[in-house]
């Protein structure tokens, strides 16, 4: 049977608890841990697939297509637990289902009810993961802070699996922060209320992260711990780091891994953290930066495209430099002319996905730039499209050539939604989801970057290049590199005569880690070292 973590959240939200699991998770499996992740969400949404990158940040997408919270991408970065829709659990699920067991009569006429109905399916959903063949350690994020009303029900299923599978199998960590309000002074109260709030529930943290700005002295940890009946070795300073690569090293010079193997009766090897240990040295030691503009319409968080981000990091670290982002708006990008100029200071520039017609003139203009002055160039997604557009417009000379998305009066539409598509209004799950295969061409920029004729990627799209467009588009040169499995659709397309421009269907960001660059990102940020 599995024993079980339960992540919880105090005081304010944003501390870091995604993070902060997914750090447990890595150094558990330093010591050769089987571990599993779950995050638990408790807005009543049934995914994060139509909620705006402004308030919810990315998306991420599983190989099952689940589209989920950005926190599993932090569990796939530093973790190799696998992921899929039963990884993630918002309420929005959690009552569907029991609404439609109640339709179907499975309650048997008794009232349904919080306690017990929804909180026996939220430890369903959780159990159902834990029961994986083999597996040694659930770790459970939950959403939001303690004291928000969605979450009751959720920190209450989590007293009940400690109730019922006994507190030798069950661990609870509970992140919250110590504010440096004035200088040389940090606060504690916040970190006792909210522990206290928490015991109030009935769940008595074993361990505290306490985020602050750095790390915290013995005589404070010792306060926290007297005040939350907590013992001062648990109670850990997760303090401000670099690179957020440090904090699985931060956590174990605490000795977190052995209060956690201690506590849980785990019996396991020391731990072995090289692989992380290279990572932050090599990104520390280098001493070239490359600069990368970033060319999209959500820059006003770094959420909205955080494993975007993250994979340019990780094709820095493999190349052994640092990156300086340049975020460019492609709304100002099109308006402005002096924002453009921008883009002649830069070494590459990435073009992200995105929805909707805001700013997409912008990213064509930017596209044009670099084809025009060979920078190297990366379109994802919609970036991929609006290469295509470019292309069509320039060099085809398709006036007005454009995304039945962005325009569905186009005369030249080089970009539309897949016929069967063409009736679907809701937008809930109609898009291409998930794992789908690419048959890469021999003699490709492609080909020789990632050293094989058929991969697979992860998909999150509801447009495709136009078969009607798509020959004419190779005829005038454009290279198209890879197609689907049935070599019915554009996968993947690059400029002729560049040296480095590729466009791709997929989201190659999802499948890249820090100590395994996904090929794409490495040959990317290679080719605009050598364009410095």
């Amino acid at each position: 049977m599995s024993k079980y973590i339960f992540v919880t959240g105090g005081v304010c939200s944003s501390l870091g608890k995604g993070l902060a699991a997914a750090s447990i998770g890595s150094i558990l499996e330093s010591r050769g841990v089987n571990i599993r992740m779950v995050k638990v969400d408790p807005y009543i949404n049934v995914d994060a697939g139509t909620m705006s990158p402004y308030q919810h940040g990315e998306v991420y997408v599983t190989d099952d297509g689940a589209e989920t919270d950005l926190d599993l991408g932090n569990y796939a970065r530093y973790t190799n637990s696998p992921l899929s829709q039963d990884n993630s659990i918002t309420t929005g699920q959690i009552y569907q289902n029991v609404i439609r067991m109640e339709r179907e009569g499975k309650y048997l006429g008794k009232t349904v009810q919080v306690i017990p109905h929804v909180t026996d399916e939220i430890k369903r959903r959780i159990f159902k993961v834990g029961e994986e063949h083999g597996v040694e350690v659930t770790i459970v994020e939950i959403g939001g802070t303690v004291g928000d009303i969605e979450s009751v029900p959720f920190l209450e299923a989590a007293r009940q699996v400690a109730h019922e599978l006994g507190r030798e199998k069950v661990l609870f960590v509970h992140l919250t922060l110590v504010p440096y309000v004035v200088a040389g002074e940090y606060k504690t109260k916040p970190t006792q209320h909210s522990a206290k709030s928490l015991r109030e529930i009935g769940i008595q943290p074993d361990i505290l992260l306490c985020r602050s700005k750095e790390e915290l002295p013995l005589d404070l940890r010792r306060k926290i711990s007297l005040f939350t009946n907590v013992d001062t070795e648990s109670v850990i300073s997760a303090y401000d780091v670099k690179l957020v690569y440090e904090i699985p090293q931060a956590y174990a010079a605490q000795g977190l891994d052995k209060i956690v193997i201690r506590k849980l009766g785990i019996k396991c090897p020391d731990r072995d953290l090289s692989a992380w240990e290279k990572v932050v040295e090599t990104y520390k030691s280098a001493t070239k930066t490359v600069k990368i503009a970033i060319v999209g319409k959500y820059l006003d968080l770094d959420d909205s495209y955080k494993s975007v981000f993250e994979a340019l990091t990780h094709g820095s670290i493999a190349n052994k430099v640092k990156i300086d982002f340049v975020r460019l708006d492609s709304e100002q990008l099109f308006e402005e002319l002096d924002y453009f100029k921008q883009l002649e200071s830069v070494d590459g520039i990435l073009i992200p996905g995105g929805f909707g017609s805001r700013g997409i003139e912008g990213k064509i203009k930017a596209a044009a730039y670099a084809r025009k002055n060979n920078l190297p160039c990366f379109g994802i997604c919609l970036g991929m499209q609006v290469m295509v557009i470019e292309y069509a417009r320039d060099v085809l000379g398709l006036e007005g050539a454009n995304s039945t998305e962005i325009d569905p009066q186009t005369k030249h539409p080089v970009i539309s939604l897949l016929e069967e598509q063409i009736d679907i209004k809701a937008l809930g799950g109609t898009m291409r989801l998930g794992k789908s295969y690419t048959k890469i061409k021999p003699n490709t920029k492609l080909y020789k970057i990632y050293d094989q004729r058929m991969i697979y990627e992860r998909h999150r799209h509801r447009y495709e290049v136009s078969n009607l467009y798509s020959k004419d588009l190779a005829a005038a040169g454009l290279i198209i590199s890879g197609v689907t499995e049935d070599e019915t659709l554009v996968e993947t397309i690059e400029w002729p005569n560049h040296p480095w421009g590729v466009g791709v269907q997929y989201h190659p960001e999802f499948r890249s880690k820090p100590i395994q660059a996904h090929p794409l990102f490495k040959s990317f940020i290679a080719a605009c070292i050598k364009n410095e």
